[in-house]
């Protein structure tokens, strides 16, 4: 079962803790807290989940999730992403979106060729980065997204312009 468009990705569950049925949480809001305040979350499947109790961790939350009451349950949850409805999320500023609505875009390189398109956005901790799969190669490569390598941000045009400097993809791509 796909994702409808109106659905957003706002965490994942990583895995179980403790022997209650906690899970840790990985959440991808903009203020990391606020994912306990949407309301009940989906799956891909369309599995409800509600948080009924959220609290910080090492690097990410630990939450009680409404009927999973044991570990074994909780430790099955690993793995499900959560979305909320659009509807729910905050409304956006001027050149402000959803890294949701960016995912599928081709990705151009400012001399107009195609780099491939978008699949991912991961922050590994120093930002964002752009998750590119190259166009007739199996591998992906992760642009910054940054003003310096995103210098336009008007993505309605379904596409976005990189500018990447002179051999970023010489030792990965034999470009």
């Amino acid at each position: 079962m796909g994702i409808p468009r109106d659905q957003v990705l706002v965490g994942v569950i990583v895995g179980a803790h403790g022997i209650k049925g906690e899970v840790k949480l990985k959440s991808f809001t903009s203020e990391p807290l606020s994912i306990g305040r949407y309301g009940p979350l989906q799956s891909s499947t369309g599995q409800k989940f509600e948080i009924t109790k959220l609290k910080a961790a090492k690097d990410d939350f630990t939450a009680n999730l409404k009927g999973v009451k044991d570990r074994n349950e909780a430790e099955t949850l690993k793995g499900v992403e959560l979305f909320v409805s659009r509807e729910k999320l905050p409304k956006l500023k001027t050149n402000e979106t959803y890294a949701h609505d960016l995912m599928g875009l081709d990705v151009i390189l400012e001399n107009g060729s195609r780099l491939g398109r978008l699949v991912g956005m991961p922050n590994y901790g120093a930002g964002d980065l752009l998750e590119v799969a190259v166009e007739g190669n199996n591998e992906t490569v992760l642009i910054p997204f940054t003003n310096a390598f995103v210098p336009q941000d008007d993505f309605t045009n379904g596409k976005i312009v990189v500018n990447l400097p002179e051999g970023y993809l010489d030792n990965d791509y034999g470009q």
